[in-house]
């Protein structure tokens, strides 16, 4: 299942253990919403690793229970996440999900007989440090997304994505660079005025 081979998710043992990490996640989302050191408990006994300071938003959905999600420092995720993790899904430090963000690592064959006997396969997602998916983005397997790039809302992403760029689309492609004009405006050209260390500055700090 997660060497990316075709199998047949329906396998009896399989289905077990799943229904046990589904169970689990329904307990999740029925935690108080006040209950923030209930939910950080949940996640860092039900995911496979979890950075510090991690906030998903109730409800979130996994097929695994978040069994095979790996989540750095500082994630947020709005409502309604959905992660396929039939196969690893890797978010790197200080992501944000939007609304309605789906990743999914599982695929299955075009071809009709197989398909018709629900064969699947999966591959693995890697999302950068300090990416940001607007709301209603999809991400399909196998895809990688480089540290600090922007998706649209609404976007499809079909392929990898480099770093320090915008992207969006059906299917999502490269629009522009992360640049200065970013440094100096963020909505329809309203200017910053909080102070932002340069890109030498922020280096300096990351690797002290």
């Amino acid at each position: 299942m997660l060497a990316g081979q075709l199998y047949d998710p329906s396998e009896a043992s399989l289905m077990a253990e799943q229904t046990r990490y589904q169970a689990a996640l329904a307990e999740y989302n029925q935690l108080p919403f006040t209950d923030t050191a209930g939910r950080s408990r949940w996640l860092q006994a039900h995911l496979a690793t979890v950075g510090p300071d991690c906030y998903l938003e109730q409800p979130f959905y996994a097929n695994w229970g978040g069994h095979h999600v790996h989540l750095g420092a500082g994630i947020y995720a709005n409502f309604h996440l959905t992660l396929v993790d039939d196969g690893d899904i890797f978010i790197g430090d200080h992501t944000m999900l939007g609304p309605n963000v789906t990743l999914a690592t599982a695929g299955h064959p075009v071809e009709p007989h197989l398909r018709r006997r629900a064969y699947q396969y999966n591959r693995p997602i890697h999302l950068g440090e300090n990416v940001w998916l607007g709301a209603n983005v999809t991400v399909l397997p196998g895809v990688t997304i480089g540290e600090n790039t922007v998706v649209g809302a609404d976007s499809l992403v079909t392929k990898d994505l480099p770093a320090n760029v915008v992207a969006y689309g059906t299917p999502a492609t490269v629009q522009r660079p992360i640049d200065d004009r970013d440094r100096r405006t963020y909505y329809q050209q309203e200017t910053i005025d909080l102070e932002i260390p340069s890109q030498e500055e922020r280096h300096h700090v990351d690797h002290h």
